[in-house]
């Protein structure tokens, strides 16, 4: 078995593209790039008003079609596994419009929910999302499979929400 090329973590390109050095975990570095990406996101975007918050998503991902492409080009390997800017954006787009009780416990429950959601798709990778792995290349191929599972995940957590209603 072959090992992957390393990332130039001094390369501000390779250190978003890799989730400021999360995506250089051993093991499961999608997951580790998701848990990296909640921090920003209770901090950032937690309450954000919708409109502005669409409009990160957006930014992020069109910065991480650019991130993405650079850092697998960089390193010669298409999809890279440390690579978890997509990740960031995907978790960041299930967890749109995640309810916010102003209890802690709760607010951390449905977080959890959400992230579990989110890397459930990711990992199981339904239709189309495996499709789009497997056919759509470069940047955006990389970033295109995460937010659809990112829909996924927020279409189940949205459906959970109205359903306790």
């Amino acid at each position: 078995m072959s090992k992957l090329p390393k990332p130039d973590l001094k390369n501000p390109i390779h250190l978003l593209a890799f989730g400021l050095g999360s995506g250089t975990a051993a093991k499961a570095p999608g997951t580790f790039g998701t848990l990296a990406a909640l921090p920003f996101w209770w901090f950032l975007l937690q309450g954000v008003p919708t409109l502005p918050y669409i409009g990160v998503l957006i930014a992020g991902f069109a910065l991480g079609v650019v991130l993405c492409e650079i850092t697998s080009r960089d390193l010669g390997v298409h999809d890279h596994g440390g690579i978890v800017w997509d990740e960031w954006i995907g978790v960041w787009i299930t967890l749109l419009w995640l309810p916010n009780s102003g209890e802690l416990m709760t607010d951390l429950g449905w977080l959890l929910y959400g992230f579990v959601l989110f890397r459930f798709f990711d990992i199981l990778k339904p239709w189309p999302i495996k499709w789009l792995d497997a056919k759509v290349h470069g940047g955006f191929g990389i970033m295109i499979d995460d937010v659809i599972a990112g829909i996924f995940g927020w279409l189940v957590l949205q459906g959970t929400v109205l359903a306790l209603g």
